[in-house]
């Protein structure tokens, strides 16, 4: 799971529920210090068992860049409401919910910059692909062109064989979380040497999430279709892949090959692993910032031409 440093929100930045059209979402939000927002707003979603609080540390510096910067939490994440049914966590359904907020988030319909880490990556390319939003650009951070690969993989089976979602009553998967939260997770951060008060959160925020939720995502993530075929076909918009030279969830030779199949910018950040929001936020930040202008200078010009 993706850990922040910091739980400190700078200046520029707050809590919100974004209203859309499919409802409430909770989310941080950050604007320039000084001035208006002249740039393109970004939304940006984070990954399995993360949440909003994951791209603290890149939320100011984005902004200071003249533009609004809104993370969020997804449905059934942390502080965001869980779905109905169970149904409401399947892609389409959580890429529709993204299409709803972007449009909250920019509704005059010119379009925002759309990043997603990991498991919001995947989703991030559902939405594009969903084409119901117009997008200015989309970031794969960290993420992949399909089904997770490796270790991660076999924690994600071991995790769904554990809960067996399908036959749990909502009670005892609840309880059946706590217990991984308390017997491994709890314990492997501690032996990380992540501070107590960093740990307290990350319970609240593991036992908060959906367990419905938790479990229609990890079946996502072990058994997710290579669709990258399909957004190249799709033909915009720019697309940044992002990633760690230390990923141990989707190898950097994968998301190098993917980003090649999309003809896409890529990066590859020193120093880093699966979360270069928190582990490099400075050169993350750096790099979006560089990719969005880039993107609005060519969305210019074709509107010019």
């Amino acid at each position: 799971m993706s850990t922040p440093r910091y739980l400190d929100l700078p200046d520029q930045v707050r809590p919100v529920v974004l209203q859309s059209r499919r409802g409430g979402f909770a989310a941080l939000e950050a604007r320039p210090a000084s001035g208006v927002c002249e740039r393109t707003p970004a939304l940006l979603i984070p990954g399995f068992t993360g949440s909003k609080e994951d791209f603290i540390a890149v939320l100011q510096p984005l902004a200071s860049a003249g533009r609004r910067v809104v993370a969020i939490d997804m449905r059934g994440q942390y502080e965001s409401p869980p779905a109905p049914e169970p149904d409401g966590y399947a892609p389409g359904e959580l890429a529709a919910d993204i299409a709803a907020i972007a449009d909250a988030v920019a509704p005059d319909r010119q379009g925002v910059h759309l990043l997603g880490h990991s498991l919001g990556g995947l989703i991030a390319r559902e939405t594009a692909l969903a084409g119901e939003t117009p997008l200015l650009s989309l970031t794969l951070l960290s993420s992949g062109p399909g089904t997770l690969p490796g270790p991660r993989a076999e924690l994600l089976r071991g995790l769904l064989a554990m809960l067996d979602g399908a036959d749990l009553p909502p009670a005892q998967l609840s309880a059946a979380i706590a217990g991984l939260w308390s017997e491994q997770l709890e314990p492997e951060a501690r032996a990380d040497g992540v501070p107590e008060l960093i740990i307290a959160f990350l319970r609240k925020r593991m036992l908060a999430n959906a367990p419905a939720g938790l479990v229609t995502m990890a079946r996502y993530l072990v058994d997710c279709p290579d669709r990258t075929a399909e957004l190249v076909r799709l033909g915009g918009p720019p697309v940044l892949v992002l990633y760690g030279e230390n990923d141990d969830a989707w190898p950097p030779p994968v998301q190098e090959q993917m980003a090649r199949r999309l003809a896409a910018q890529r990066v590859c950040i020193p120093a880093a692993a699966h979360s270069p929001a928190v582990e490099a936020p400075e050169t993350t930040a750096s790099t979006l910032t560089s990719f969005w202008r880039t993107a609005e200078e060519r969305q210019r010009r074709r509107s010019a031409g």
